[in-house]
């Protein structure tokens, strides 16, 4: 059993992954790696946005450092999440 489940929405080019905290840095890096993203955004269980930010192309390493933190902080709280990347 996958603990990611996509859902696609071609009209506003986003997609939703759905994983769990444990997984969420992994995700956020692989998102990040693909280099077709422009904004991704964190929302909790119910929803709720927590967490947004832009990926512009040329962000590398220490510009990413902060948000990694913020993204680590969150995991270890968050036990289902859903990621919304806007490509």
């Amino acid at each position: 059993m996958s603990d990611t489940n996509n859902t696609e929405t071609n009209t506003n080019n986003t997609e939703e992954i759905k994983v769990k905290g444990e997984h969420l840095m992994e995700k956020i890096k692989e998102i990040i790696r693909e280099g077709n993203a422009r904004k991704i955004m964190i929302k909790d269980k119910d929803g709720k946005e927590i967490f947004s930010f832009p990926v512009t192309a040329g962000v590398v390493g220490v510009v990413l450092v902060p948000v990694f933190a913020a993204v680590g902080a969150m995991a270890l709280l968050l036990t289902e999440c859903t990621i919304v990347i806007v490509r």
